[in-house]
């Protein structure tokens, strides 16, 4: 049996984010969860929104812990992981109302980043919404001190790691027929970016 993972930034800020993704996810029935890392953000948004089918993916390497969550909690609305890479996953076209992915963007290259806001301009129906949480960079600066500190901790173990400028995100964004739409403040100076998907006219 597998160790079951537990991240304490994950413990912390599932709350304000449940709070978010209570407004923006209310109509929405199918969710896809980029990048569920330990599989406690799953658990305890599709323990809350009982209405959504919640939809786990990330590296097989990090499936046997996100099962032990998910075997723990016994949900009947949380579906086992997706094997999935943004490098080279695919979709199927408009199969979900919404995507969810907590820090991803900042550990990914910005190729990787970039392919992500493909997939899911891809994957969402008319519409539907994205949730993206992470620390974020406005107007090519930091928020705050420790996120800047956070960037060239990042910067020091992967070249290709670091807080991505929200402006370059809407740029991908647009480019995959999504609108950012809202972008909340949350608790560790964190920010949840709401992107919406365009019709085709």
């Amino acid at each position: 049996m597998a160790e079951r993972p537990f991240a304490e930034y994950a413990a912390r800020n599932a709350a304000p984010i449940l709070e978010i993704l209570r407004r923006e996810f209310h109509t929405a029935s199918k969710v896809l969860e980029i990048g569920s890392g330990t599989g406690q953000h799953a658990i305890t948004f599709a323990a809350e929104l009982g209405h959504l089918h919640w939809q786990t993916s990330d590296l097989d390497e990090n499936h046997a812990g996100i099962l032990e969550w998910l075997n723990t909690a016994r949900l009947g609305n949380v579906a086992p992981p997706l094997s999935f890479d943004v490098r080279d996953a695919s979709l199927g076209k408009a199969s979900f109302d919404a995507v969810f992915s907590s820090n991803t963007a900042h550990i990914m290259g910005i190729d990787a980043v970039e392919r992500m806001f493909s997939l899911v301009g891809e994957a969402l129906r008319v519409d539907g919404v994205f949730c993206l949480y992470g620390p974020f960079r406005q107007d090519g600066a930091f928020n705050t001190q420790s996120n800047a500190d956070f960037d060239a901790n990042l910067k020091g173990r992967d070249p290709v790691m670091g807080i991505r400028d929200i402006e370059t995100l809407d740029e991908f964004a647009r480019a995959s027929r999504l609108r950012r739409v809202r972008f909340y403040a949350v608790p560790s100076n964190n920010n949840v970016a709401v992107f919406v998907k365009a019709s085709d006219t």
